[in-house]
């Protein structure tokens, strides 16, 4: 896909998204930067990057806005339908917003639509409801002096003020709308950076946003790079709340910064998610289930499953069903819709994902690449990775990309050990008939999230968020907006 076959819509945004949206308005100053078409290489626009000073800018506005409160003072009713009214939007330009999403990240339109916007209209309605209900709580106390006092303590949960989230490539309009819109149902006002690959769908959004009745200034996008923007973001003094969507060693980076001024963060990091399948399992449901776990979006998911620890008993077939399936993928665009594989995000990507696909050849197991893929554009053949051992690069370390590393086991307890031999606890999955077995092994698994008999299932009310050097906080249900909101505590005697 390209410019030129995209909608009039899309093509009249592209023309007027010249940089970052400050105070309701695109800005063109800044260095040029060629926004690529994962499909085929070519600059698809450009958009003018901003810097640490344009980040100074963003911040001192968003602050503003809070302090003033043309947001945070509306009644929590207002707002709820303000936000609604954003969902509406959404959905009422959902193929214009999935196009921008294809055209810039490469995957599948019928992700696009059903994942990106889809899921994501139903979250910000979820998550829309959450502002007419947060709630404190009056509490009991027994505090003896002055003697004969009595007092009335209660609790108050409070917008905790300007927020900086900075968001990741691989979902970049999914991941933004996580954190803008819990921040906004909680009453705090934003500066977003996305990632500098992929700016565009979280572009339009803070065009939607305005015309569904955030107030200007409330909601501000910042385009530069991490190392400029996303640093200046992180340690600025005025930011009272950090969030971030991306590796662990950045992520680290960020953590730091944010503590240098006090400032609240939560950070979703990487992932090296096993998916366990015991000698019970139903071995076409489990194959199914590492396809989609494995192989949505190319692998680029946090929580995609990647690592495959499967009974000795039924490890072969479950090897040959899985080379059958990536031997039978059609690759193309992302805008073709029976396109099964589609290309990685950037340049840089591919090169990562070869290069561990040839290391692991080197170290002894067996590659088995899929169907062929076009020259054109960072695609990679969806790959298999058998014969490993669960101490290789390969089964240890986050790919990233479309390959399926699969590790025979005879003993459960010793596949349990490998399970949880990892910095990383993001999310799981376990294959099994037996109820018990579920029930006695998911407590064990050392993940945020731990499905059975699915993998990368999720829902606006259901938590998320990883262990260990996976992160810290989460993602969906009120934990998410109480993440934004300070517990203040009244305490009055009478």
């Amino acid at each position: 896909m390209s410019q030129d076959t995209a909608s009039q819509a899309v093509q009249d945004f592209l023309t007027r998204a010249t940089g970052s949206f400050i105070d309701g308005a695109f800005l063109s100053e800044g260095n040029a930067r060629d926004v690529l078409d994962p499909s085929t290489g070519k600059p698809l626009t450009q958009v003018a990057e901003g810097d640490a000073a344009l980040a100074d800018r963003a911040v001192a506005l968003t602050k503003e806005s809070f302090e003033d409160g043309r947001w945070s003072s509306m009644t929590p009713a207002a707002r709820e339908r303000i936000l609604l009214r954003f969902a509406d939007l959404l959905e009422a330009n959902a193929d214009e917003l999935a196009q921008i999403e294809t055209l810039n990240q490469g995957k599948s339109i019928n992700i696009a639509r059903g994942v990106d916007v889809g899921f994501s209209i139903d979250f910000i309605r979820y998550m829309a409801g959450w502002t007419t209900k947060l709630e404190g709580s009056t509490r009991e106390v027994s505090i003896g002096m002055p003697e004969g006092a009595k007092f009335n303590v209660y609790t108050l949960r409070q917008p905790i003020g300007v927020v900086a989230a900075i968001v990741p490539w691989n979902f970049p309009m999914m991941i933004a709308l996580w954190k803008l819109v819990p921040a906004l149902a909680a009453g705090c006002t934003v500066v977003l950076k996305p990632a500098s690959e992929t700016p565009l769908s979280v572009l339009r959004l803070a065009e939607l946003a305005i015309e569904a009745g955030v107030p200007k200034g409330v909601f501000n996008v910042v385009l530069g790079s991490g190392s400029t923007v996303g640093t200046r973001l992180s340690e600025h003094p005025d930011v009272k709340k950090v969030t971030f969507t991306g590796s662990t060693e950045i992520g680290k980076q960020i953590g730091h910064a944010a503590v240098e001024h006090m400032a609240h963060f939560s950070l979703e990091l990487g992932g090296k998610n096993p998916m366990l399948v015991l000698e019970d399992a139903d071995v076409e449901k489990a194959v199914n289930g590492a396809l989609m776990g494995g192989l949505i979006n190319q692998g680029q998911v946090c929580a995609a499953a990647s690592r495959f620890y499967v009974h000795r008993s039924i490890h072969d077939a479950f090897c040959e069903q899985l080379a059958k399936a990536v031997d039978s993928m059609h690759a193309g665009p992302g805008i073709d819709p029976d396109a099964q594989v589609n290309p990685l995000v950037s340049k840089r990507q591919q090169d990562s994902v070869q290069g561990y696909i040839d290391r692991a050849r080197d170290q002894g197991a067996k590659v088995h690449v899929g169907n062929k893929v076009p020259t054109e554009g960072f695609y990679v053949s969806p790959t298999v990775v058998s014969g490993a051992t669960h101490d290789m690069e390969i089964a240890r370390e986050e790919v990233f990309g479309p390959v399926l590393t699969v590790i025979a086991f005879d003993d459960e307890e010793d596949a349990l050990k490998m399970v949880n031999d990892s910095d990383l606890g993001l999310a799981a999955s376990l294959w099994t008939e037996s109820l018990s077995k579920a029930m006695a092994m998911t407590p064990r698994i050392e993940a945020g999230t731990v499905w059975v008999n699915t993998h990368v299932t999720l829902d606006p009310a259901m938590p998320f968020g990883g262990l260990k050097m996976s992160g810290i906080g989460k993602e969906f249900g009120p934990e998410a907006v109480n993440a934004y909101t300070e517990l203040k505590s009244i305490c009055i005697a009478y």
